[in-house]
């Protein structure tokens, strides 16, 4: 009987001897755990610690720049005072401001002015009805323009090129508008300079426009020469 018991007591030691094992494992596991958690734990504070305290110094050093900065305009500034008194007397100073504040107020009444002007001028073309037109066209291949230059009543001139598709259709009987606009009823001047091969041919003519009627005016290239031609129509087409 004593024999028996002594055999249960060792097979029951020998089933808690793993778990036994696992325990001890696994407080191993966890104490070893909680010391690297440790470790980690103090080395990201240093490194926060590390980060916060080169924030800081970076703030310093950009309140130092912006101070710094200020110096120089403030010095700048007042190297700038202190040539302009040492150039101009304060009355004369003062009077240059005047004169200054009179152009500026004079130039703006003539930019309102100017823009009246145009206002007005473009409700008088508008209600007039006065449109001029201006062609270009060439007679045969030997006349054929490679460019053109036109300008109205000495304004701005107006530069165009043709290809070497558009010299032969202009060759071929085509027509080029230059100019097609709403005018004053008055009488206009329209200067043109083609270039026919190589060469500039130039060209004047003086149209007046009527009330409420197309006025056409159409420069052709003949012989070497740029010949002027004029007709009106109630439409807005030459035929």
């Amino acid at each position: 009987m004593r024999k028996r018991h002594s055999t249960l007591v060792l097979a029951v030691a020998l089933a808690l001897a793993p778990a036994m094992l696992c325990a001890q494992a696994d407080s191993s596991g966890s104490d070893a755990d909680s010391a690297a958690q440790a470790v980690y734990e103090s080395q990201r504070a240093a490194l926060i610690k590390q980060l916060q305290a080169t924030q800081d110094q970076l703030s310093q050093l950009r309140g130092q720049r912006v101070a710094l900065e200020a110096e120089i305009d403030n010095a700048m500034a007042q190297t700038t005072a202190r040539r302009a008194n040492d150039l101009l007397m304060s009355t004369e100073q003062n009077a240059l401001v005047e004169l200054d504040k009179t152009l500026s107020t004079a130039q703006d009444n003539m930019q309102a002015q100017r823009d009246r002007m145009s206002a007005l001028g473009d409700a008088v073309k508008r209600r007039s009805g006065a449109v001029l037109v201006v062609l270009l066209r060439a007679d045969s291949s030997q006349s054929s323009p490679t460019a053109v230059e036109m300008s109205l009543d000495g304004g701005p001139p107006d530069t165009r090129t043709y290809s070497a598709i558009a010299t032969q259709a202009l060759s071929q009987g085509a027509v080029d508008e230059l100019f097609r606009s709403a005018v004053l009823p008055v009488a206009h001047t329209v200067n043109v300079s083609v270039t026919v091969n190589g060469q500039p041919v130039t060209s004047r003519a003086s149209v007046n426009a009527q009330v409420n009627v197309v006025t056409y005016l159409q420069f052709t290239v003949r012989n070497g020469q740029v010949v002027p031609n004029t007709w009106t129509s109630q439409g807005t087409t030459p035929f």
